[in-house]
């Protein structure tokens, strides 16, 4: 591996690494990869060059980058995010003895102002959730899915790659792999228990003789996409919501959110939602805390300060 000097080909390895070592979910390798790429063509641009050594990358290479993508227009968080992916790819090619020196282990992050997570109201998830029906095949898959985010707040990754043997019904626990490849336990109540019953029955309806490990099935017996997960997601709350974003994590900040308004310990949704650390749950008790702010401002009469 310490003969691996190509950009290209470092990418490669990389990626690689990512899937099979570090155990990312694809979608996840990819995105690193994307950037990396980004990155590359850059280089590619602006060298006249169409072989680029790891060896050439210097520091300021990577701010003219970052630099230029911020004139392009590219938020700060977009910038960041593909400043962590080169850091993390030159750490790993120091770790491998391609290069001795990290050019971006200094390189300070943009600063992005903290914006907090849209959710939707209970009686909203209520009313789309009241809409849904079981008759069929795909109704009963499209209820069990949306209400297994609502209910377990996991990511639309963690949903799709689900296997028949990651729920047992018995115990009511769905066993999920998150980020970085780490499992966590999840706990079933006995309404979702019941629709995924319902959706189960149709999926041994409609295999026949056909064998599928994937919980989620489409028509034709194989394992859901994650963008017709997505899609059918929109569908849904988009009778309730006109919110831009329409998204399975729509579900997992209202499931959490809604958890700590109603007085859920911190470090257990931390543990549900799968987080590193408590710090990026908190976010949500300043979304919890700004609610009750509207709510205390709207329905308390002396909040406005006026004497009646």
């Amino acid at each position: 591996m310490s003969n691996l000097t190509d950009m290209t080909q470092a990418i490669e390895a990389f990626e690689e690494y990512l899937s099979k070592e570090r155990r990312y979910s694809k979608h996840t390798s990819e995105a690193y990869r994307r950037d990396l790429e980004q990155f590359l063509e850059f280089q590619v641009y602006h060298t006249g060059s169409d072989q680029i050594s790891v060896h050439e990358i210097a520091k300021k290479d990577i701010q003219f980058f970052m630099g230029d993508l911020i004139r392009h227009g590219f938020s700060k968080k977009s910038v960041g995010r593909k400043l962590a992916s080169i850091r993390a790819f030159f750490r790993y090619l120091v770790q491998t003895d391609c290069v001795s020196v990290n050019p971006a282990a200094t390189l300070v992050t943009p600063k992005v102002e903290k914006r907090l997570p849209e959710f939707l109201f209970e009686n909203e998830i209520q009313i789309a959730f009241d809409g849904l029906d079981s008759s069929t095949f795909q109704s009963s898959r499209d209820r069990a899915i949306i209400e297994l985010f609502y209910g377990t707040g996991m990511r639309l990754s963690e949903l799709a790659g689900l296997n028949m043997l990651d729920y047992d019904p018995n115990s009511r626990i769905v066993r999920v792999l998150g980020k970085g490849g780490k499992e966590r336990i999840l706990p079933v109540g006995a309404r979702l228990a019941s629709i995924l019953q319902t959706y189960l029955a149709e999926r041994r309806a409609i295999l026949s003789e056909k064998v599928s490990d994937a919980l989620f099935l489409n028509r034709s017996s194989d394992r859901l996409s994650t963008r017709s997960i997505q899609k059918l997601v929109g569908r849904i709350l988009g009778t309730v919501s006109e919110k831009k974003k329409l998204s399975p994590h729509l579900l997992r900040h209202s499931f959490a959110t809604h958890l700590l308004d109603r007085g859920a310990d911190l470090q257990a949704v931390k543990e549900l939602l799968g987080h590193a650390s408590l710090s990026t749950t908190q976010i949500y008790t300043h979304l919890t805390m700004d609610h009750l702010k509207k709510v205390y401002q709207q329905a308390f009469p002396r909040s406005q300060g006026r004497s009646r």
